[in-house]
């Protein structure tokens, strides 16, 4: 892999795995603009996925700490288990988190291979590059958001996400627009999609690490993987933080329009 070609797709990833236009399907468009058959190794896809891991560690640092202080505090006294469940913010999140990780879960492990292998092409992504435009653009007309997150949306958050296993179709672009239309505050909904997507990032990131190592590690490609890490972690970083702020000014739905344009353009120069 070229040093460019480490950066670009380092970029890509940085910035599409947080703002709501897939970065998977980005990945895709990428390569095949680059030439096609681009040599991007497993370890390079586990490197660029720490890479936007640590951005969002980083950027929730503060909020990661106190959810494993609560967690800490409830495995020290767990008689007050029910308690501590009924009455700590932090205790309640981390059960929406792992009820949103079940629907991701069953469908990563049963139909992921199924799914990329009808769906991994340039033109299929282009078309779903159209279809996350029209989810962004219809969240322009909810304008309510009076109702808290519960164990029924966090499922339901949850099923968009793995709906988003579709190359094109955007993570944070379904989850927090679904959380937009139950009428969940624009913030609230992606500090949620963002935190809950950190152990489904994790353990795609664990999975592609055993085969990593089963390959070796290509010392050769050292730089190129420094790149990669560099480009997706700070890119990443700005990615998420710049979004939280548009999302408390203007919402999700402009996005909508450079999704078109992409699958527009995807769809003529791909057909």
């Amino acid at each position: 892999m070229e040093i460019i070609d480490s950066f670009l797709l380092g970029l890509i990833q940085g910035l599409t795995e947080f703002l709501p236009i897939s970065s998977s399907g980005h990945l895709v468009l990428g390569e095949a603009l680059l030439g096609g058959e681009l040599d991007k190794s497993i370890t390079f896809e586990v490197v660029v996925h720490f890479g936007t891991l640590c951005s969002i560690l980083i950027y929730y640092h503060e909020k990661i700490g106190n959810i494993l202080g609560s967690i800490w505090s409830l495995l020290l006294s767990p008689s007050e288990f029910s308690n501590k469940v009924s009455t700590d913010s932090n205790i309640k999140l981390t059960g929406f988190i792992l009820l949103s990780m079940i629907p991701a879960l069953i469908v990563g492990l049963t139909l992921k291979d199924t799914i990329e292998n009808v769906f991994l092409n340039p033109f299929m992504v282009s078309i779903m590059l159209l279809v996350t435009g029209v989810i962004l653009y219809a969240t322009k007309y909810r304008t309510k958001f009076t109702n808290h997150l519960s164990a029924g949306s966090a499922f339901g958050i949850g099923l968009a996400q793995a709906c988003a296993i579709l190359p094109g179709i955007s993570r944070s672009g379904s989850t927090i627009s679904l959380g937009l239309y139950l009428g969940i505050q624009r913030e609230k909904v992606a500090n949620f999609s963002f935190l809950m997507v950190i152990p489904v990032i994790a353990g795609a990131m664990l999975l592609e690490l055993k085969t990593m190592i089963e390959m070796g590690i290509p010392m050769a490609a050292f730089w190129d993987l420094i790149i990669g890490f560099v480009t997706s972690f700070v890119s990443g970083y700005i990615a998420l933080k710049y979004l939280i702020i548009l999302l408390r000014t203007k919402g999700i739905h402009p996005f909508a329009w450079y999704c078109w344009i992409v699958g527009i353009c995807g769809l003529i120069y791909f057909w």
